[in-house]
Formats: structure tokens, C-alpha cells, sequence
């Protein structure tokens, strides 16, 4: 039985099919697009899904919607009662897209298929899920737990914005919720648009920039924006938001409480910026913790999974987890709105059918489940292209050469079997470096992914060997925990560079991995295993042989504002009009200064938006 799921129309479109309850294939529109975060209906990814699956549309039995339009609209009109009159312009805005377009969700999904696949799909094959149901199901069924608690948060769903479910076998039940306008996703996000960064696509930018500050605001926030009880549950006090009823985030209210106007998009990150975002992180912190402890008492389990945007705070997460509340917590990789096309298919699959739990890390396949390229498409590419290669067929004589690169601290485009799914480079498609370099940070940020310098990188690292650099014993697989880094390898700090402030803290190296551990010591760690990675696994063992350390910087292959690369057309695009030095597609290996002149005839930036 196949079983596809999709989410769209919102923000991170994606496809997902399952065989009989196995992934097939999962993949982002994004990545097929090249539209950072592109909300349209996927047909490319579902185009690939099919291919993968190896069947026609008409083959698939059922098709699942990620979250349910009518009862989202059901909180539309609550949210236009609730805040009138302030909420008429947003009536008039709204609700005639609603009533003319997105109500119509079934009918409207039906077109669609038409259009790309020319197949008229039978209405009762097309059915959906809920929203936070979705990203409980993506964290629940693909876990290795039999028995766990479910904690969802994110933005909205349709009314819930927060919820506790408690996964048994193949059932799934709701323990508790928080409805909108209440929502620690959405107050993060305020936050981040306040600090100048990009809503739907900043958040991760505040959580790196929160060690640079200090909580200066943190008790302001607590006292004026959101009331916490002892279970972490919440109320904001909607008087200082506009998200209710608006495009922005905030109002003047909310600048007078914190004494100015947002900062400017793309002007000087300033001190108050690094404080707000610390104190955000640590609110939410607080909720998050609050709200694990009450998990384990309502469920009894010993396990914790999540879900949902704010699942991908990876600060947080790590402190959840040295907590010692649950013994287990496995987090989606695809935590976002993209892993909820995987929950929906989960959702169908499992009303009618028993649920085994997988024997390895989890039923993700590492999270690797986009296109992988062939070695004959690959050279009819770069042949098309005059692109100077060498390909090197001997598997452990190409590792070698990339590792002796790496160890020469050359910045290799790394380009290597299927792509990930989720916002996370593991491996596949990945930019790496070397660990130990005092200026792979710097270099990096700015000649690579040209973007903000205070941004961190995160290591990759042979899973039998992440407590030799970091205070870590779990798998970490997808990169969504982040730990201490190990004392033995830290660097003691001169009374001068403890008092520095702000950026200034940036480049003084704090452990013999400098180009990994950020300013508070930390690191958002990815373990790598050979069991879902034989090919990165080895790499860095290559790595290792040379260099006694078996950890590599890693960030997303791409630059700023440009999804993750998918083909070996948008890798070398991206080789090319950055400073990396080596681009590895496969076993074709190409060096910078032997390729031919690049004519770029657009700039990445006007290509792609900022984000």
C-alpha cells in the first residue's frame, strides 16, 4: 500500500510516500525550486517521490493533507470575533481568499494533480490530517520507542500552538494543549523580527547569537509578555502583538516596553540585539524544560519525542536531555512543517495497521531519503559544462584525496549520496572543514556562505568518539542537540578575553576544535554512524588517520538565502561563485583554479531573498 503525504501552501512545502509504512522518499519543494522555504504545492517533490517509489500517481491509494483547512478557518473567524474591531482590515484581507480559494482545500488539491500529472484523483482518495497531529505522528512512529511522551511546538497549527500526546504502539493521544493566540513559537518569532532577522527563517540566527548577550531582558519579558506557571503551560498578553490580525509581528506598544524600533534588516548587530536574543532563549528554555517535566508526569514514559519549529532549538533540546527527566528523547529531524507531509502519511498508515519498532537508530534512513545522482548523469553534466574533473573510481583513494585536502584546510563542497531531508545538512550535502583551523569559522561565514559573522558551525564526528570532544554520550544523528565541549580539550580563557562583550568574544579559540566550539564552549553536535553514512563515516575516519581528531567542521552546502543544494548543476553554481576550494560530486573531484571561467549571469543576491 502506498501512502502519500504532503504539506504546502503555508511555508516548507514537502512530499513524503510511504511502501507499507516504510519511507520511500521525502523531499522539500525548496530544493527542487530553489526558493528558500517555497510554500507552493510540491509536484516536484511528489514528482520525485513517485520516481523513487517507482509507480504512477494513479498506483498511490491515499493521499493526506498535512493539517485541516476547515477547522484552521473555524480559528480564522474565532481570531477575527476575538480581536474586533481591530481585527477589519485583516477581514477584509483574509477572508476572501479563504472563502474563494483555501476552504475549497479538496477540490483546490484535485486541480493541482491535473495540472502536473494529468490524472483526475477520486475525491475519497484525498483525505487529511491535523496540523500538530501530523508533527506528533512525524516524531512518534519513526522513533525507536515503543512508549513516549509527545511534546509539539511551533507557530499554529489550527487552534493549537503547543501540545502533549502520549505515543503507545500505534496510537497516539492528546494529554494536553495550548490554543492561539498563545504561542512560544510565535513569541520567538516576534523576538527574532524584533532583533531585525526574518520570521519563518531567523529563529535559528537568535538561538546562535544568544551567547554573545547577556538576559538583560529576560525578566521583562516574563513580567510583560508571557505568564508561565509551574508546568510550563502559558498566556501572552496579545495588547503587545499584531500577528493576531497583521503581517508584522509587533506594534508600538511593544517598542515602547523595550525602549526603540526593530533594528533595520541588514544593519549592525548591536549589543541590545545580543541580549534579546539571550533572554528569548532563555524564556523559552524555561517553558521547554517546564513543559518536559509535566510531559513525563502526565505519561509515566521515559522517553520523550518532539516536534514542531521550535523542536529545532537545539540549545534547548540539549538541556532537556542533560536533565535527566527522560531517559530517551528522540526530535524530527524534519521538525518543521515539511516532516508534517511524513506525519499525515504516518497518521493513515497507522489507524489501520500494527506498528513495529525499528531495531536501529529509527526508521529515518539518517534522514537521507531525497535524489541521489548517477555517475553517468554526473559526467554528461560537468562534460556539458567544459568543467575541469578528475574522476577518482578507487573509493578509498578518493577519500584519501578529499582528506588530505581537508587536512590542508581546504574548503571542500561535499556532494555525496541520497539529500537530506529537513533543514539540516548531514553529510550529503554538506560544506566541511577542518575542525582544528583557527580561521575555518571566519572563512567560512564570509567567503563561503557570505553571511553573518557570529554564526556558528556545527562538528561532525565519529559516533564512537563524541566524548573525546564533547560532554555527549547519545546518538545525535540529526544535529538537534547541542553540548559542552569536553574539558580535556578546552582552552582556558586570560582574564582580558573573559571580559570582552558582545562579538569581540568571536575569535578567541576555546578548545582544540576551535572551528566548532562556540563562544559559551557549546557545539551542536551531529554524530555520524556507519550504519546510515558508510561514505561520510569513512571520510572522516580518512580524516582521522591524518590527523588524530575525528571531527570535521559541517555546514549546509549552499549560500545565504539559497536552499540546500540537490543537483550536481546547483553544487558546482554554488563552487563556483564562492571561495571553496574543492568540490567533490560523487568520485569526481574538481579543484578551483584548473575549472573555466564561470559566467555567473545573475548574482546570488538578487537570485536569492536574504534571509
Amino acid at each position: 500500500m502506498y501512502t502519500l503525504g504532503i504539506s504546502c501552501y503555508y511555508h516548507d512545502a514537502a512530499a513524503c510516500i510511504l511502501s507499507n509504512g516504510q519511507i520511500i522518499a521525502a523531499a522539500q519543494e525548496e530544493r527542487f525550486t530553489r526558493k528558500k522555504h517555497d510554500p507552493a504545492f510540491p509536484h516536484n517533490a511528489i514528482k520525485y517521490c513517485l520516481e523513487e517509489a517507482q509507480i504512477s500517481l494513479d498506483q498511490v491509494d491515499h493521499i493526506i493533507f498535512y493539517d485541516d483547512p476547515t477547522l484552521k478557518f473555524k480559528r480564522i473567524l474565532k481570531t477575527y470575533i476575538d480581536f474586533f474591531p481591530r481585527s477589519i482590515p485583516f477581514i477584509f484581507k483574509s477572508l476572501p481568499i479563504w472563502l474563494s480559494k483555501k476552504i475549497h482545500w479538496k477540490s483546490n488539491l484535485k486541480k493541482e494533480f491535473n495540472k502536473y500529472f494529468d490524472v483526475s484523483v477520486p475525491a475519497n482518495k484525498i483525505s487529511c490530517s491535523q496540523h500538530h497531529l501530523s508533527h506528533a505522528a512525524s516524531a512518534f512512529y519513526p522513533s525507536p520507542f515503543e512508549d513516549a511522551a509527545i511534546l509539539v511546538l511551533d507557530g499554529v497549527g489550527e487552534f493549537a500552538t503547543t501540545t502533549i500526546w502520549h505515543g503507545q504502539g500505534n496510537k497516539i493521544k492528546l494529554v494536553e494543549q495550548i490554543n492561539f493566540p498563545h504561542s512560544l513559537g510565535l513569541l520567538y518569532s516576534a523576538m527574532t523580527s524584533y532583533a531585525g532577522f526574518k520570521v519563518n527563517s531567523g529563529e535559528y540566527k537568535v538561538m546562535g547569537l544568544a551567547p554573545y548577550g547577556a538576559p538583560q531582558f529576560a525578566e521583562k519579558i516574563k513580567n510583560n509578555l508571557i505568564k508561565i506557571d509551574d508546568k510550563g503551560l502559558f498566556k501572552m498578553d496579545m495588547s503587545y502583538f499584531d500577528y493576531a490580525i497583521n503581517d508584522h509581528m509587533t506594534n508600538d506598544k511593544f517598542n515602547n516596553l523595550f525602549d526603540g524600533l526593530p533594528r533595520e534588516k541588514e544593519s549592525t548587530v548591536t549589543q541590545k540585539e545580543m541580549d534579546i536574543a539571550r533572554s528569548i532563549q532563555e524564556v523559552t528554555e524555561e517553558v521547554m524544560m517546564k513543559l518536559a517535566k509535566y510531559c513525563q508526569e502526565k505519561t509515566g514514559s521515559k522517553n520523550l519525542c518532539m516536534a514542531g519549529g521550535v523542536a529545532l532549538n537545539c540549545v534547548a533540546n540539549g538541556k532537556i536531555l542533560n536533565s535527566g527527566v527522560f531517559k530517551n528523547v528522540w526530535i524530527q529531524p524534519a521538525a518543521g512543517d515539511a516532516g508534517g507531509a511524513l506525519g499525515a502519511a504516518y497518521v493513515h498508515y497507522y489507524k489501520d495497521h500494527s506498528r513495529k519498532v525499528a531495531s536501529t537508530l529509527d526508521s529515518m534512513k539518517g534522514s537521507y531519503l531525497g535524489p541521489q545522482d548517477k555517475k553517468e548523469d554526473i559526467k554528461a553534466y560537468l562534460d556539458s559544462i567544459h568543467a575541469k574533473y578528475h574522476f577518482i573510481e578507487n573509493e578509498d583513494q578518493c577519500l584519501d584525496t578529499v582528506a588530505e585536502a581537508l587536512k590542508q584546510e581546504k574548503v571542500v563542497g561535499w556532494h555525496s549520496g541520497r539529500m537530506e531531508f529537513g533543514p539540516r545538512a548531514l553529510g550529503a550535502r554538506s560544506i566541511i572543514g577542518d575542525s582544528r583551523s583557527t580561521e575555518m569559522q571566519k572563512t567560512m561565514n564570509l567567503k563561503i556562505k557570505y553571511r553573518e559573522s557570529f554564526r556558528p558551525f556545527a562538528p561532525s564526528v565519529l559516533r564512537e568518539r563524541v566524548s573525546d570532544y564533547f560532554q555527549l554520550n547519545v546518538d545525535s544523528p540529526y544535529m538537534l542537540i547541542v553540548a559542552p565541549v569536553a574539558d580535556k580539550i578546552r582552552k582556558s580563557m586570560t582574564k582580558e578575553q573573559e571580559s570582552l562583550f558582545g562579538i569581540d568574544k568571536l575569535n578567541i579559540p576555546r578548545s582544540t576544535i576551535p572551528a566548532v566550539t562556540h563562544v559559551d564552549y557549546s557545539a551542536r553536535v551531529q554524530t555520524v554512524h556507519k550504519e546510515t553514512n558508510p561514505r561520510y563515516y569513512n571520510l572522516i575516519k580518512k580524516f582521522e588517520e591524518k590527523t588524530g581528531y575525528g571531527v570535521l567542521v559541517n555546514t549546509s552546502f549552499n549560500v545565504r538565502g539559497e536552499p540546500i543544494v540537490c543537483t550536481p548543476e546547483d553544487s558546482y553554481r554554488c563552487f563556483m561563485r564562492t571561495e571553496m576550494d574543492v568540490l567533490v560530486i560523487e568520485n569526481f573531484v574538481l579543484y578551483k583554479q584548473e575549472q573555466p571561467n564561470f559566467d555567473d549571469k545573475q548574482n546570488w543576491k538578487s537570485e536569492f531573498e536574504l534571509d
